[in-house]
């Protein structure tokens, strides 16, 4: 029997179809009838992986989830919590800067994605491992995704135009080297995002010690 002159549909290739599409043009985008296009099929059958484009769209978000390292909130991992929040965010963010038209989903939180579980799961469990009370363990996993998320959402130095005429000294005198921003766009946002996180971190870090001097810090589990 001839092979198929197309591989067959999967849900692997609806998703990579529909992960090209709102990388290009957003999540506007997707519709089962562009992806049937796209894919070279009719669109029923893809609803033989997919009920809805909601459920598409939920798949392409949890794929990008999926890239985001966990590695340092392994138990075996040797990084304080310090350390494994600053690496974790580093390479969250990364990912959502590879694909920033998904990150309004991915704002939203993990509903019942996988991907988007395991990275509160980690988070929260590391947390807890390091004495955090739950509370605030849960605390802290919403207010790195507020700002990492946030962070992917735009760009502050591509919010400036190239143009030198543009930004009149008479009505914005301290805005003179403004229009160089865009230029250097990926500088300043990747030293924004540092700097913030540096501030971040640094603050949890005073909670942290006072908690451990009011004696609430849970004990650490022993290594094995």
């Amino acid at each position: 029997m001839a092979r198929p002159r197309k591989p067959l549909l999967s849900r692997d290739r609806i998703v990579e179809a529909a992960s090209a599409l709102v990388d290009a043009e957003g999540l506007d985008a997707v519709s089962t009838r562009r992806l049937a296009a796209e894919l070279g099929v009719s669109g029923p059958s893809l609803y033989n992986h997919f009920r809805t484009k909601d459920e598409i769209l939920d798949a392409v978000a949890d794929a990008v989830s999926a890239q985001v390292d966990l590695s340092m909130f392994d138990a075996s991992d040797t990084r304080d919590w310090f350390t494994a929040l600053h690496d974790w965010a580093l390479s969250y963010r990364a990912a959502l800067a590879e694909h920033p038209q998904i990150v309004p989903l991915l704002a939203r939180g993990p509903g019942r994605r996988p991907a988007g579980l395991r990275v509160a799961d980690a988070v929260f469990g590391a947390m807890v491992r390091a004495g955090w009370p739950p509370a605030q363990a849960t605390h802290i996993g919403a207010l790195m995704r507020y700002f990492v998320t946030g962070s992917a959402l735009g760009s502050f130095a591509g919010g400036f135009v190239d143009d030198v005429t543009a930004y009149d000294p008479a009505e914005y005198p301290h805005l003179g080297q403004a229009h160089l921003l865009a230029e250097h766009r990926r500088q300043v946002d990747e030293g924004a995002f540092e700097t913030g996180l540096r501030a971040l971190l640094d603050g949890l870090s005073l909670q942290h010690e006072r908690l451990a001097r009011a004696g609430t810090l849970r004990p650490a589990p022993k290594r094995p």
